[in-house]
Formats: structure tokens, C-alpha cells, sequence
């Protein structure tokens, strides 16, 4: 068991990982199956199972890139943990992946709805693209290229909410963080000045000052390792500097 009463082992435990960063924008709407109490409810409850197995399938962005990520890597299930952490946060796996294989991947599912941008995809798989989240933000979906087409205020908010990003609690009533904002100066996408941040504490409970967190749609998904934090901290970095690079004339 962990902290917070979840197993820890096997595809259970890489199941509740992935419901907790899916949720925040399923919740929303944005994204996965229609039933959201379904989700909510194996979260909360700490069980996974078939059902929820199903569940994740139908998030039809995400989870092709598990696929991936586990095929690269010999992995049968999708849903094992370290393969459902390099997806949201990042580890060694994403380095198994080759970038032909990437590349196939992203032409077969995104060139299509890319359109004009897809150059853009595909110079920047040679430059260190790898098949984590903050790429598929930066990189994949439209609203970085919104930013150079003049309409920063909703592509600024969507690309800074639907990364994930971290945080360190500074107050735990109400539940706050100091984060890092995305910003963007008309040229650059980069990270601002730490600010605090009121957050939901998800399904993460016994949150206390100084724990380092990872969010996604202002709602808490987990506790960060130290390990943890380097890696989600490299991988943005690393994206951002690929979308800058595209997006500036």
C-alpha cells in the first residue's frame, strides 16, 4: 500500500495512477468516456479491475500512447505502473522508444488532424521528442499553434492547464501550491515566476506543507518523488523548448 490506501503493485495500482491524472479533465468533459461517476468512483473507492480497465480504453488520446510505450518496452499491459508514469510524468522507458516507431505512430493518428503543422511534428522528433504527455500538449495538439496565430488568452489557458505541472503545498487549508505559470511573451512559451495556486486535493489525502505534487487541471493526481520531480521538470523543459523553437517566425 502507499500513502493514501491504494495498492502498489501490478496493473492495479497503474490503473488508479492513470484514472487520477485522467480525471481532472474527464471531469470536465474535455476528454475520455462519457461516464464520469463511473471513474470517480473506482478513484475514490481504490479499485480497479475490469471496469476500470475499460474505462481507460476509451481515452482515446492517452491511451495509444501507453500502448506504445509498453510495446517499446516489452511490457503485455498498458496499465503497468512505470509504463502509466512515463506517460504523465516521465522515466527511462520513453528512452525505449524509437523515433521511427514515434514518428509511424503520430502519422497514423494525428497527421491528418495536424494539417499544415505536421512539418513541425515531424522535425521534432529528431530533436528529442519522446512520447510523453507535455509533448503531446506542446507539440501534438493545436493550441500552441493558436498562440502564433494572435489568440493567446484561451490557448494559454488550455496548454497551461491540460500540461502537467508541479507544485509544492504552501497551505493546506484551503489546499494551495507554489507553481511555475506557463507564459508566453509573443514569441516563447516558457515558465514564469513561482505563484501560489489554489488547487483540489483530488483523491490524495494527508497533503501537508512542503510535499511537491503533480496537478493537472488545477486538481492534485499524486505525491512527486524527488526522482519524480527531476523527470516531469526535464520532459517539459525539454518540450517547450521544441514547441519555442517552432513557433517563433
Amino acid at each position: 500500500m502507499n500513502g493514501d490506501g491504494v495498492e502498489t503493485g501490478g496493473c492495479c495500482a497503474g490503473a488508479l495512477l492513470f484514472a487520477r491524472y485522467a480525471f481532472p479533465p474527464n471531469d470536465r468533459g474535455l476528454c475520455g468516456p462519457d461516464d464520469r461517476a463511473a471513474l470517480r468512483g473506482h478513484v475514490a473507492a481504490g479499485v480497479a479491475g475490469p471496469g476500470l480497465v475499460n474505462l481507460a480504453r476509451g481515452f482515446d488520446g492517452a491511451w495509444p500512447y501507453l500502448q506504445l510505450i509498453a510495446a517499446a518496452n516489452r511490457i503485455a499491459d498498458p496499465l503497468e505502473r512505470r509504463v502509466v508514469e512515463a506517460y504523465w510524468v516521465g522515466n527511462r522507458l520513453l528512452d525505449n522508444v524509437r523515433i521511427s516507431d514515434y514518428g509511424a505512430f503520430l502519422d497514423e493518428r494525428f497527421r491528418g488532424r495536424a494539417g499544415r503543422d505536421w512539418e513541425n511534428i515531424a522535425r521534432a522528433l529528431p530533436l528529442g521528442a519522446v512520447p510523453h504527455h507535455s509533448f503531446h500538449v506542446f507539440g501534438v495538439y493545436p493550441w500552441a499553434g493558436l498562440l502564433r496565430a494572435g489568440r493567446a488568452d484561451p490557448a494559454l489557458h488550455v496548454l497551461d492547464h491540460c500540461r502537467i505541472s508541479w507544485g509544492q503545498v504552501i497551505t493546506t487549508d484551503p489546499l494551495a501550491v507554489l507553481q511555475r505559470p506557463l507564459t508566453w511573451d509573443g514569441r516563447m512559451l516558457s515558465l514564469g515566476p513561482a505563484a501560489p495556486v489554489p488547487v483540489a486535493a483530488g483523491f490524495i489525502t494527508g497533503l501537508q506543507r512542503g510535499d511537491w505534487v503533480s496537478v493537472h487541471w488545477d486538481c492534485v493526481c499524486d505525491r512527486l518523488t524527488p526522482s519524480q520531480l527531476r523527470a516531469l521538470r526535464r520532459y517539459t523543459a525539454r518540450h517547450l523548448r521544441l514547441a519555442s523553437a517552432e513557433l517563433v517566425p
